[in-house]
């Protein structure tokens, strides 16, 4: 009894913690934590504060001032009580403008993408310009330039573009073929090439028909202006009537088919043609949609190119440009039995022809005269039709 009384005392005396032996080390560690607690209690509160502000004030205003521009780009009135320098009788004059064009002012006719409805200026890429070909061209016939700027002095109301290149040699001649000039009915080749890519792309196809709505009827040239609307017509048939007669209506109506004048000028910012663009649907009498002689000469140098077009859309497209109804221009000054592919232009400030001239004896050149003109002036064919002779007579002989 005594023994067991003994054992359990000294057990009990083990069990019970002697705080006199607890060390001041082991005292400044438990502060330690304690205060390392506090500290990451603090930080969570700091950081939980600071991101509850970032989402309730800084996001909000960031989102609608910057953001939601790129994206989502509003307009914004400025008001303000001047007018040219002078106070507008006490009136607000409300002015619109857009963030994302004065960021970027030359996205409107750089254009190269489209999102949210919105023309974007995006870093291009090498690979979709690797489709389409450069020009072939080596050495520049001096000779024949002479003749030409000579032919230039006796018409000085003519302020012309010409580019000429020689399929086999690349001998080319080349008098103010990188300046912009109106395009007029010139720019439907590059709407014509733009169809067949959306074709080949799986889009639509040749034989999908299109209603023609009042909004696409267009004056000047072309008979497709007088049918009755609401009656149906094939892609076929729209492109025919769009290069062979010239047809403004038709025109209009392949342009909204293809996505409107924006999905046009995405395929000519891929094709690597930054001064070839459609602004105004057809008719352009102000000659706003523009191009130039050597980019019109490198998309008639592509149609041989199988990397960038197939061979149906080839047949089709030479088909429609060898049975254009126009044969006024360069084809009135080529020899008898030469063969011309084109697509001539008239707005009356300016005359122009883009083609490719297949010789009887096998010669073959890419040739492209665009002609500033007083309105209307018979000067300007004139001048297009004697250019054409005397390129003709150089290169074939």
């Amino acid at each position: 009894m005594y023994a067991y009384k003994q054992v359990s005392e000294k057990t009990s005396l083990h069990a019970v913690p002697n705080y006199r032996n607890i060390t001041r080390p082991t005292l400044q560690k438990e502060k330690i934590n304690k205060k390392n607690k506090l500290f990451e209690l603090y930080r969570f509160l700091v950081c939980f504060l600071f991101l509850l502000a970032f989402a309730t004030i800084v996001f909000p205003k960031t989102y609608n001032t910057l953001i939601k521009q790129v994206f989502y780009p509003t307009t914004y009135k400025i008001h303000t009580h001047y007018k040219n320098g002078m106070l507008n009788n006490g009136k607000i004059n409300n002015s619109s403008i857009n963030l994302y064009k004065i960021y970027s002012p030359t996205v409107n006719y750089l254009y190269n993408d489209i999102f949210n409805n919105q023309v974007l200026l995006t870093p291009s890429d090498v690979k979709k310009h690797n489709e389409i070909t450069s020009l072939f061209s080596t050495t520049e016939m001096t000779k024949l330039k002479s003749q030409l700027l000579n032919l230039g002095k006796s018409y000085p109301s003519i302020k012309p573009a010409v580019y000429v290149m020689e399929y086999d040699s690349g001998n080319y001649v080349d008098i103010n073929g990188d300046t912009q000039y109106p395009a007029a009915s010139i720019i439907k080749l590059p709407v014509l090439v733009r169809m067949f890519k959306s074709i080949e792309a799986n889009q639509f196809t040749i034989y999908d028909e299109m209603k023609m709505l009042p909004e696409y009827v267009s004056s000047g040239s072309g008979n497709l202006q007088y049918s009755q609307t609401g009656k149906n017509y094939s892609m076929d048939y729209l492109a025919k009537t769009m290069i062979q007669d010239s047809d403004n209506t038709s025109t209009n109506m392949i342009i909204s088919k293809l996505g409107g004048m924006s999905d046009v000028n995405v395929g000519l910012r891929d094709w690597n043609m930054p001064k070839t663009y459609v602004r105004t649907w057809l008719p352009d009498l102000d000659g706003t949609n523009k191009t130039t002689a050597k980019e019109m000469a490198t998309l008639l140098y592509n149609l041989d190119n199988p990397g960038f077009l197939n061979i149906n859309s080839r047949e089709y497209i030479i088909d429609y440009m060898s049975h254009v109804k126009n044969n006024r221009l360069i084809q009135a000054g080529l020899g008898e039995g030469a063969l011309f592919v084109h697509k001539t232009g008239d707005i009356g400030t300016m005359l122009g022809d883009a083609g490719i001239v297949y010789a009887p004896n096998g010669k073959k050149y890419i040739v492209v005269i665009l002609a500033l003109r007083p309105y209307n002036s018979p000067l300007g064919k004139e001048y297009i039709v004697n250019a054409s002779r005397l390129i003709y007579k150089y290169i074939v002989g």
